[in-house]
């Protein structure tokens, strides 16, 4: 639960970060954060990928082969299951409250403010697929990279909706923490014992390197219908053994 915890003390740090702050960041320092989330997603979507591929050159390009068909079936699946739909309803939701903080009750603007970045912290596609890869194989990195993102955006969170907002980070907690167990704890010793854990690996790498093109805001990429692809990947290294 390593990315768990550096997830809910990258949103704390955030939180006093921006209290600490007299001034919002400057757009040039906003840029370097930007491309530095991005390079940093990029490189650790590859090295997941690259520890998936270990061993004989075939063998490692029949798990990228894999990966890749993973991704295109999954996509599909996600928009059938009309999973990004269902994300940028939440998103929306959070929107919503954003907005409704702007009132001048402060009870309901904390209230408020405090149920929209749990929902957004937790509906992220990046801590699912983080927590999922955590959980299999101990690689925190992918949560690593959102605690960065998630602390930068409490630091404007916490001048909107005051310190309480920074207490969504336990529910984050929680939600990413239990996801990583159930995996670690029920579904590593199946896929382990069969050798199919880096297929998951490889598709999610595969997966965080599209984060960067949104990060970038090179395209809009629905990440949420990608999700499948961690179910469909172990089932094809099934299939294509």
């Amino acid at each position: 639960m390593t990315g768990a915890f550096l997830n809910t003390l990258g949103i704390l740090i955030g939180g006093f970060w921006g209290l600490a702050l007299r001034q919002p960041l400057s757009p040039r320092t906003q840029n370097f954060f930007r491309a530095a989330l991005g390079a940093s997603a990029v490189f650790v979507g590859l090295w997941l990928v690259w520890l998936s591929v270990k061993g004989p050159f075939l063998s490692g390009l029949k798990q990228i082969v894999i990966a890749v068909l993973a991704i295109m079936i999954g996509h599909l699946l996600g928009k059938l299951l009309r999973l990004q739909k269902i994300s940028n309803r939440i998103g929306r939701y959070a929107n919503d409250l954003i907005t409704s903080s702007a009132q001048p009750d402060a009870s309901r603007k904390i209230s408020d403010g405090f149920s929209a970045c749990t929902v957004l912290f937790c509906a992220a596609p990046l801590g699912l697929l983080g927590a999922v890869v955590d959980g299999l194989s101990g690689f925190f990195y992918l949560l690593a990279v959102k605690a960065v993102m998630d602390g930068l955006a409490m630091a404007s969170f916490v001048k909107m909706f005051r310190w309480p907002s920074a207490l969504s980070a336990f529910p984050v907690l929680i939600f990413l923490g239990a996801i990583t167990f159930a995996c670690h704890r029920y579904a590593a010793p199946f896929l382990d014992a069969h050798q199919l854990t880096d297929s998951i690996n490889a598709t999610a790498g595969l997966v965080a390197c599209a984060v960067a093109l949104v990060i970038f805001e090179v395209r809009k990429v629905e990440l949420a219908n990608y999700l499948p692809s961690l179910a469909v990947a172990p089932l094809l290294a099934w299939l294509l053994r």
